[in-house]
């Protein structure tokens, strides 16, 4: 079972609809019971940061999600779900993040070129850091996925497992132990994204 973290910020029904599609049992839910019974953790999210992690904190939903993460259950974020797995984010103000994964979120438009625009939106390829990674099992180097936001994680180090250059190289996927993250949208990155999803509940 894949429980998707059900806190108030996330486009949840298509990230449902593709586990469904790949025949992967899932649950959203705001129950913290739901993440102890779950092989499989996915932690979502769209819109601020700040919002966001007042909002999970606020639903009671951290703590448990952290101490699954530290028992080595299988944790994946997408997009602002990743961004919360890092330990701080300096989007409007400064915001303390969960931790699992170390790093800080900057602004984009400090780093790239003036002719780029922010967000970063649409469908970029991917360079395989660490091909080797569990998550990138079934992906093949140079594979399309599509991202959308203005925030990207500096100072992953060795958490980099894929890549992707707009203006600077954006973290695509990271990992550490058995944390897991995407910047882009899996769900909304056809085929690619799909073959992703698959190989994190094959972990």
């Amino acid at each position: 079972m894949i429980t998707i973290i059900d806190y108030g910020v996330g486009n949840l029904f298509s990230l449902s609809s593709s586990l469904n599609y790949l025949g992967l049992e899932n649950k959203v839910s705001r129950d913290p019971e739901d993440l102890k019974k779950a092989d499989h953790i996915i932690l979502p999210g769209v819109g601020a940061y700040g919002d966001a992690i007042a909002k999970l904190r606020g639903s009671g939903m951290a703590e448990p999600l952290l101490e699954e993460a530290r028992a080595g259950k299988p944790i994946m974020g997408i997009c602002l779900g990743m961004q919360l797995l890092f330990d701080k984010s300096y989007e409007y103000g400064k915001h303390r993040g969960l931790g699992l994964i170390p790093g800080v979120m900057a602004d984009l438009r400090e780093d790239i070129p003036a002719n780029l625009k922010v967000p970063h939106m649409g469908w970029n390829s991917l360079h395989l850091v660490r091909p080797e990674n569990p998550l990138m099992a079934n992906t093949r180097e140079g594979d399309f996925v599509y991202f959308v936001h203005s925030f990207y994680v500096k100072g992953c180090g060795d958490a980099l497992v894929a890549g992707a250059e707009y203006g600077v190289t954006v973290p695509g996927a990271v990992a550490r132990g058995n944390v897991y993250g995407c910047q882009f949208h899996p769900e909304k990155s056809g085929e690619a994204g799909l073959r992703i999803l698959r190989a994190f509940a094959a972990l």
